[in-house]
């Protein structure tokens, strides 16, 4: 692996690659580094993916190794549901991460981006009990469409696959007990903003608690409207309302991710 001025030298793909999986490239390594910004990354640790699109069963990931910061369109690595590498590419993939990520892709089609975290406190409230409580306006959104999956140890066997697609089943989120937060949406972006949503209520919920008052739970009609709310609120276009916003700020910070 060469290096340039600090930078981990890749090749360009993008003439190896269809118009529409380079476009699936920039939204994915765009992820990595908005993550990355936001301070929600775990050393080189916790993997995204994306479907190819095209109709196949192949998928782009992380390269093992390389920081969430450091990724690029060229660096992610396309493998199989079998998780083999199906271009040719210097790096690896996190073997755990790709237990987890094949089982969904193969088990949801609407599932075209994955995301896995271990936030500090996103792995807090998996350690609680009760979960995420119905006390932010974040929660409403998240607790519409909630899964939780207990703790199997690290995630390299195989399996777990069946019980982890049970556990998640049509949701957007699910809760991986004492492990951290899962997202699978239709885009990036939609995933994304999904993870957003639940991470920032995880993090109010952690602030809640600190205070050490009597938390106000919010009331359940109002819990079941929320899906309906979610669409009004993005006018419909879900994650793709705010998408466009992050690509700016992440070109005006490094847009190095688009190579």
């Amino acid at each position: 692996m060469e290096t340039q001025a600090g930078r981990v030298a890749v090749p360009s793909v993008r003439d190896k690659v269809s118009a529409e999986e380079w476009a699936m490239r920039v939204d994915l390594a765009a992820c990595y580094r908005i993550v990355a910004h936001y301070g929600w990354d775990d050393l080189v640790f916790t993997h995204f993916s994306a479907r190819v699109p095209g109709g196949g069963h192949h998928f782009l990931i992380n390269p093992y190794g390389l920081l969430f910061e450091e990724v690029t369109a060229s660096s992610l690595v396309k493998v199989d549901l079998k998780g083999e590498k199906v271009m040719e590419s210097p790096f690896a993939v996190n073997p755990a991460g790709f237990v987890i990520h094949s089982a969904i892709h193969a088990a949801r089609d609407d599932a075209h981006c994955v995301m896995h975290v271990h936030t500090s406190a996103g792995v807090a409230v998996s350690c609680q009990k009760e979960g995420l409580r119905p006390i932010s306006q974040q929660s409403i959104f998240v607790l519409s469409s909630l899964g939780y999956h207990d703790y199997e140890g690290v995630a390299l066997n195989e399996a777990e696959k069946p019980r982890l697609t049970a556990d998640f089943g049509g949701n957007t989120f699910l809760i991986l007990r004492n492990h951290g937060l899962l997202i699978a949406g239709p885009s990036v972006a939609d995933a994304f903003l999904a993870m957003f949503v639940l991470q920032r209520a995880c993090e109010i919920q952690v602030m809640a608690q600190s205070g050490g008052g009597t938390l106000i739970p919010i009331p359940q009609p109002i819990l079941d409207g929320a899906r309906a709310q979610s669409a009004e609120v993005t006018r419909g276009l879900g994650g793709a309302l705010a998408w466009p916003g992050i690509l700016r700020k992440l070109d005006r910070l490094d847009p190095s991710y688009r190579t």
